[in-house]
């Protein structure tokens, strides 16, 4: 069934959108940047994700009749406004990056230029499309690399928030570089392989658990896994196994595909088990734990030389468990006046929530070898080569050059203009294969859990004295 997301947003961005139109400037241009400012669970950097959702949901937007008067019955919004709202239709452009692109704090991910109402009424969507997905997949690829080559299946459905969230959380795994999903609805809606064997209640059900394996092989035979920890992993549950890969599978000419533990001592257990697969010539069936699993876990597992071949994660990578909100937000950084953007700033108490004024370029600049070394803004109309002077923002008593041997990279594209779509969007596989690309163009040293190096930002020195500018003409509203 067909849903309409468009009331999808907080209510200030109705009043406020009210409040433009009445105010007569409804036409006036505006540029908005979508930015975060600290990398989940301490991370060096986030992968890019969600930008697909948002796009559909853009060019898609409708306010229906049911709609208008339940609008109407707040009493608070002009008449005129409602019958824009009634014909509305978004007319602006959007700037992006490549969704599976490896993004640092403070960059603009996405930009929005349009009308003052346009570009409100979109607000709550894009952040919440955006932050929930970036999250996921980066956790995912957190863990994914942590698995160090071995498979990891995304098993988290009945733990996420909501059914929204366990199929595009599933979305985003893949991006990240998870191999499987058990969610059907993933599989039908993004290709997502859907994959899985039996729970625990299959074992209990039948009066032993050498029936309920004998039965699950008899109907399974090429895609036998069987789940062993029911009632005891060494003294039932392996055994078990085994016996019925050597009286039910291979008298067929079928082999035991895998064993998978879902709980007590992981590393211990999976040791044991393989000790056992292999004395009964079994090498080739293939040991899947689940249960709580991350990052960390799969650190310590691999650390006590874990016999592992997949891993199964829930909880902990659909939610991300360890830092479950993304801190996205949407700022307005410039207004069109006469033909020309004025740029705009928020300042804060709090240095680190002061926002990079105007309308703005984000660049990245790659080394000899095809490796990012760090992002630079520039306000969008500045002409951009090697000669160029940075300032990074936290020594900017300091320039910094582009060396010769170096390329630049704007990282920004234009997906819809004027209201229309402007880029033919990647497929999944296409995002996945982005995301692994750009990964491959990350320092290691940025993909540390601890203590990752920073990825510098840095400003145009044009960008930086304009800030300056802004910030030392409010100082100077406050103290009048």
């Amino acid at each position: 069934m067909e849903r309409n997301l468009t009331m999808l947003m907080d209510f200030y961005e109705l009043t406020m959108a009210n409040g433009y139109f009445k105010k007569g400037y409804k036409d006036t241009k505006v540029v908005f940047d979508m930015f975060y400012r600290k990398n989940p669970d301490n991370g060096g950097f986030v992968i890019f994700a969600g930008l697909e959702q948002f796009i559909d949901y853009l060019l898609n937007m409708r306010f229906t009749d049911s709609d208008i008067e339940y609008l109407r019955s707040k009493n608070i919004f002009d008449e005129e406004f409602l019958t824009y709202l009634k014909n509305f239709k978004f007319t602006g452009d959007v700037y992006s990056v490549k969704e599976g692109e490896v993004v640092y704090p403070n960059t603009p991910l996405v930009t929005i230029v349009a009308p003052i109402c346009e570009a409100q009424l979109i607000e709550t969507m894009l952040l919440l499309t955006i932050n929930h997905q970036s999250l996921i997949a980066t956790k995912a690829n957190r863990i994914v690399r942590a698995a160090r080559g071995k498979t990891v299946m995304e098993f988290g459905a009945r733990r996420a928030h909501g059914y929204d969230a366990a199929i595009y959380g599933s979305r985003a795994c893949y991006i990240g570089g998870v191999d499987s999903t058990a969610t059907v609805s993933a599989d039908i809606a993004f290709k997502v392989k859907a994959v899985g064997t039996m729970a625990h209640s299959w074992i209990q059900f039948f009066d032993n658990e050498y029936e309920a394996f004998k039965s699950y092989a008899e109907i399974y035979p090429t895609n036998c896994v069987l789940l062993i920890d029911t009632y005891n992993v060494l003294e039932s549950g392996i055994k078990n196994a085994v016996k019925v890969a050597k009286e039910v599978l291979e008298p067929r000419g079928y082999r035991l595909k895998g064993v998978r533990i879902d709980s007590g001592d992981l590393a211990y257990l999976s040791k044991k088990v393989r000790k056992i697969l292999d004395e009964s010539n079994l090498n080739d069936c293939q040991i899947i734990v689940s249960n709580s699993i991350d990052e960390y876990l799969l650190d310590s597992l691999f650390s006590q030389g874990a016999k592992i071949d997949s891993f199964g994660v829930g909880e902990r990578m659909i939610t991300s468990k360890s830092e479950p909100v993304f801190g996205g937000v949407y700022k307005l950084v410039s207004v069109k006046v006469k033909n020309k953007f004025i740029p705009k700033i928020k300042i804060s108490e709090n240095s680190e929530k002061i926002t990079n004024p105007g309308y703005k370029k984000l660049y990245r600049v790659y080394d000899e070898n095809g490796m990012g070394i760090f992002d630079f803004l520039a306000l969008h109309n500045e002409k951009i080569n090697k000669d160029i002077k940075l300032i990074y923002p936290l020594k900017d008593y300091k320039y910094y050059e582009i060396e010769e041997d170096w390329s630049i990279k704007e990282l920004q594209l234009h997906y819809v203009k004027n209201g229309k779509l402007n880029i033919k969007l990647p497929t999944l596989d296409e995002i996945r294969s982005y995301a692994k690309e750009a990964l491959n163009k990350t320092w290691n040293e940025e993909k540390r859990f601890d203590n990752p190096h920073v990825h510098f930002v840095d400003l145009t020195e044009k960008l930086y004295h304009l800030k300056e500018k802004l910030l030392e003409e409010e100082n100077k509203k406050v103290c009048i």
